[in-house]
């Protein structure tokens, strides 16, 4: 199969070849340019996705392409043996804007939230705490696919069929402040969540709940750790979420965006958290890539630059502004939430259990969006994207919204 194969050629091939774990949309993408994409048999779209909050800078970004071209010409991979420049440069962007003082780098959120896990088990064992393993996620989570973040996350059709999952995980309602009280003991290892939950509805949290859950971790000598996979790398306002809550992390995990569309994962850690994971305790053989970390410093300047973080400033209101717009006649979005670039549209009762609906719907209308659940639309485009281009996607969506409430 040539770079010039037709639609149904690749999803032939998908559905012969590779394992059905996924149920792929209808087209094909074949090259992409800013927040546009288009597909195999030409057709334009405009990407309200982002690659699933991944492509920070868009597609086809000159910086990280040419960033990406130089480290080319100078090292690809020499593992985990050595240390490299590009790493070394990246852990320290990392530690000088945030609060952690180490970095353990792997390949994607999964990984860098299973890193996370271990190392707070470690941190308690090493402690000679051996009965503190416990590990309490909230009901609506998602933290990854392994066998530990899937046990850790909330969804029990990820679990099903995988034996017995990982002892010691404890669910709690979100934003509910007694039942996490209830829950949290001297057997805890890590209260693990995320400032926004993506996968379960771009919910935020509560500052105050987060808070009060920070207290509750210092209490109880358990540790704090934020899955800020979705939420980081300037999509929510911030370089990452906890730096609008004012609540401060023990380990916070990063993935995603950090990339801008090349696999990176991250997991920092301040304090004595950060000295949990010793030599021959945890490793990754591509973890710190040189090609994958110079790429992920130029996505560090470029999101904390001023006219990124304008940008999503306004385009997030754009956004919101537009999708309440497109409600009012019908009232088909029971409510528009989230922060920055991660917006989440929840439909109403009259219109449940058909996200996935639209989102079919919106690419015939030459538009990407995102599901969160059967009920909510998500929004996690490109941090640059423009005006133009969000005028245009949201009037693609106004085009399908007007379909579906007429029938």
């Amino acid at each position: 199969m040539d770079q010039n194969a037709t639609t149904t050629e690749v999803l032939q091939g998908a559905d012969e070849l590779l394992m059905p774990t996924y149920a792929p949309l209808q087209i094909v993408p074949a090259h992409g340019h800013g927040s546009t994409i288009v597909d195999a048999d030409d057709k334009r779209y405009i990407d309200l996705g982002g690659g699933i909050a991944v492509t920070s800078l868009g597609h086809g970004s000159p910086v990280l392409k040419q960033a990406l071209l130089d480290q080319a010409d100078r090292l690809w991979h020499v593992s985990n043996v050595f240390a490299t420049e590009p790493a070394i440069r990246l852990a320290k962007q990392l530690t000088d804007l945030t609060f952690a003082d180490r970095v353990f780098f792997s390949n994607s959120g999964a990984e860098a939230n299973e890193a996370a896990l271990k190392l707070a088990r470690r941190h308690a064992f090493n402690n000679g705490e051996t009965d503190r393993y416990e590990i309490i996620s909230l009901e609506g989570s998602f933290h990854g696919r392994t066998l530990f973040t899937v046990s850790t996350g909330a969804n029990p059709n990820y679990k099903t069929g995988f034996g017995p999952a990982i002892e010691g995980i404890r669910h709690v309602a979100p934003n509910d402040l007694p039942a996490i009280e209830a829950a949290i003991s001297a057997r805890t290892a890590a209260v693990i969540l995320e400032p926004i939950q993506g996968e379960g509805g771009v919910r935020p949290l509560d500052h105050e709940y987060l808070r009060s859950v920070r207290s509750l971790c210092d209490r109880h000598g358990a540790l704090l750790i934020f899955d800020e996979v979705q939420t980081g790398v300037g999509r929510t306002g911030p370089l990452y979420a906890y730096q609008q809550s004012g609540v401060v992390p023990d380990v916070l995990t990063t993935a995603k965006s950090l990339g801008g569309g090349v696999p990176i994962g991250a997991t920092l850690a301040g304090g004595p958290a950060a000295e949990a994971l010793t030599r021959a305790t945890h490793g990754t053989t591509f973890g710190g890539n040189p090609l994958a970390c110079s790429v992920a410093s130029v996505v560090l300047d470029e999101v904390t630059s001023d006219e990124i973080t304008t940008n999503v400033t306004v385009r997030s209101t754009q956004i919101r502004k537009a999708l309440e717009e497109l409600s009012a006649p019908s009232g088909i979005f029971a409510e528009v939430r989230g922060a920055g670039l991660l917006i989440g549209a929840e439909l109403s009762d009259s219109y449940r259990d058909r996200a996935k609906e639209i989102q079919i719907a919106a690419l015939e209308q030459g538009v990407v969006i995102l599901v969160a659940g059967p009920n909510v639309l998500r929004f996690a485009p490109a941090l640059n994207i423009t005006a133009e281009e969000v005028d245009e996607g949201m009037s693609a969506l106004g085009r399908v919204i007007e379909e579906v409430v007429n029938g």
